[in-house]
């Protein structure tokens, strides 16, 4: 796939992995919209990229999702949607009662899976009409394996995964080629991981390996931890299971 001047949204664009992808797809000389819930971000990143356009908006909202396609319809549309806007509650013991495993799972849910799925009817039409268009989801290693601590985090990266899976097969067979990417990035060093001691990768290791995957149209990317566990747990899953889930962090679940 040619990324040059592609016009790409990005989800969650105002930092970590998002803003990451911004300055990368920019230098490949793709235009770039990012959207994002906070202002100042948005207002940070506009002005480390003169060139990109900030849209506030978030992506757990219909009616924000709704204003967004019409102000990027009005903008003349886009050629890639990149799914990269995610989130994960802090840890919880499932094994103790406690009302907030529902409220993070309905957030995570709403998020990391409904909110896709509604961008993705909403700019579906668009995006099939183009020449050469894309939809980037990013899954997660935890959609291979599960993480005791992140349960709720796994499941909604797994059902995304699942529906990404679906999504590319019923394209296929209405003879769209619309091109659908999935992203299984490991543990990423952002903000919202800052506190671990995992081993991480960068967003610019995690975002080169997203461009030669998109380059060289490899629908699934994998990027380091991901391709080892996702081979490992089809021939040892109860070994890739344990690398995910370490006595370590069997300790941190009992201590929450």
């Amino acid at each position: 796939m040619d990324l040059k001047n592609k016009t790409i949204l990005i989800t969650g664009g105002g930092s970590g992995i998002g803003l990451e992808a911004t300055r990368q797809f920019l230098q490949k000389g793709a235009k770039v919209i990012i959207t994002g819930r906070d202002k100042s971000k948005l207002e940070d990143a506009k002005k480390l990229y003169p060139a990109l356009i900030a849209i506030q908006s978030d992506a757990s909202k219909e009616e924000d999702a709704n204003d967004l396609y019409k102000e990027v319809e009005a903008l003349g549309g886009i050629d890639i949607l990149y799914h990269n806007a995610g989130v994960g509650v802090p840890p919880l013991n499932l094994g103790v009662p406690n009302n907030n495993h529902l409220k993070g799972a309905i957030y995570e849910m709403e998020v990391n899976y409904f909110g896709v799925i509604r961008l993705n009817n909403l700019f579906m039409d668009m995006l099939k009409d183009r020449k050469e268009a894309a939809i980037i989801h990013t899954t997660s290693i935890l959609s291979i394996v599960p993480s005791a601590i992140e349960a709720t985090y796994s499941s909604s990266k797994t059902a995304l995964a699942f529906y990404v899976q679906s999504l590319r097969k019923h394209l296929q067979i209405i003879n769209s080629k619309l091109k659908i990417f999935e992203l299984l990035p490991p543990l990423v060093d952002t903000d919202m991981v800052a506190n671990r001691d995992d081993k991480k990768i960068s967003p610019s290791q995690l975002i080169s390996g997203l461009i030669n995957g998109l380059e060289n149209n490899k629908y699934t990317v994998r990027i380091g931890d991901s391709k080892v566990i996702y081979l490992l747990n089809r021939l040892l899953p109860k070994v890739a299971f344990g690398l995910i889930n370490s006595k370590k962090n069997n300790k941190k679940l009992l201590v929450n």
